[in-house]
């Protein structure tokens, strides 16, 4: 008999990826999503998908209530780390509550040895953190309201699962990209411009910290991750990152080399340029509104405990990633 799974999140990056993982694999896949039934979905045809708002606790009861599936995949999020500061109090109702109701909902329907639990946490949990590579033994030290917000449904899902025996798992997952990164977060915003800069649509790139450092992976192979921590004896919590950290400076040095154009890198500060070294264009400026806060210190993770007992481990490599968000970018444009 097929497993039944449900989605929250279903139209995002990883909800994408994920869904068409479980379809392969012979799940039934139901989604929910905000919006209209007008609105697109990938492989719509193949996922029974609830339009409701996940604040709404009697909705989000109805929906599992009827759907009764075997494994949940919570990755409904205000996962922007910018616009968190602009909209702390959205940022923490969805993030932090929304997983909280989710896990009353699967113990008060009494679904406990039913239904399995995941929890999209993130890397952004060890924000200030001291010890790099960042280990599910180092201590969090959230440095944004959306890390803050996740440390809550990160500690509330070990919280279920110990009092109440759920089959819950926390993924800290590290920053993963893909072709269908929205444009608002730098990967995307970097892949795109640079391919309107090479085609004549966009005159230059503006960017804030470009020595800050992240561990950047690819979608589609943590999905996978997700789906096996899932198919465990014991439920845990696990790092998935690619071991590696790379600045947003490298970022953009990658992805215009893409496109056949080097950078060249002068000034220094809010000063500092990039400009097209055969021929002086200046074509990437420091934008000073584009500076958190408060920024994370270097964020990289250790992804050995996921190898080890999940047999996982990421496939594509950080170059391999700005090239296929390249080409995807040109392709579109």
């Amino acid at each position: 008999m097929a497993k039944i799974a449900l989605i929250t999140g279903i139209n995002g990056q990883d909800g994408k990826y994920l869904s068409e993982l479980l379809i392969k694999k012979g799940y039934i896949v139901h989604g929910i999503r905000r919006g209209s039934p007008q609105a697109d979905i990938k492989n719509e045809k193949e996922i029974y998908v609830h339009y409701s708002d996940l604040t709404d606790y009697a909705e989000l009861f109805k929906i599992i209530q009827e759907v009764k599936p075997d494994e949940i995949y919570n990755l409904a999020a205000q996962s922007n780390v910018k616009v968190s500061f602009e909209k702390p109090e959205y940022t923490t109702l969805t993030n932090a509550l929304v997983p909280l109701k989710i896990l009353e909902i699967i113990q008060t329907l009494g679904l406990e040895r039913k239904t399995r639990f995941f929890q999209a946490s993130t890397g952004e949990l060890f924000g200030n953190s001291q010890e790099v590579p960042q280990r599910e033994s180092t201590p969090f030290y959230p440095k944004s309201p959306y890390a803050v917000s996740k440390l809550y449904a990160h500690w509330i899902c070990v919280n279920y699962r110990e009092a109440y025996n759920i089959f819950a798992c926390n993924g800290i997952l590290f920053n993963h990209e893909s072709p269908i990164r929205p444009e608002n977060f730098v990967t995307r915003k970097i892949t795109k411009a640079t391919v309107r800069i090479k085609k004549g649509l966009q005159d230059k790139l503006y960017l804030g910290n470009l020595n800050a450092k992240r561990d950047w992976g690819f979608a589609g192979d943590y999905v996978k991750a997700m789906w096996l921590m899932l198919q465990q004896d014991k439920p845990d919590d696990y790092i998935i990152a690619t071991g590696e950290a790379h600045s947003v400076r490298e970022l953009v040095e990658f992805a215009f080399r893409e496109v056949n154009i080097e950078i060249k890198w002068e000034g220094k500060g809010l000063n500092e340029v990039g400009k097209d070294a055969s021929n002086g264009r200046t074509l990437v400026e420091i934008d000073p509104a584009f500076y958190r806060p408060v920024e994370a210190n270097l964020l990289v993770g250790d992804p050995s405990k996921a190898r080890d007992i999940l047999g996982w481990k990421p496939s594509i490599s950080f170059e391999e990633l700005v090239r296929m968000m390249t080409k995807n970018d040109m392709n579109l444009v």
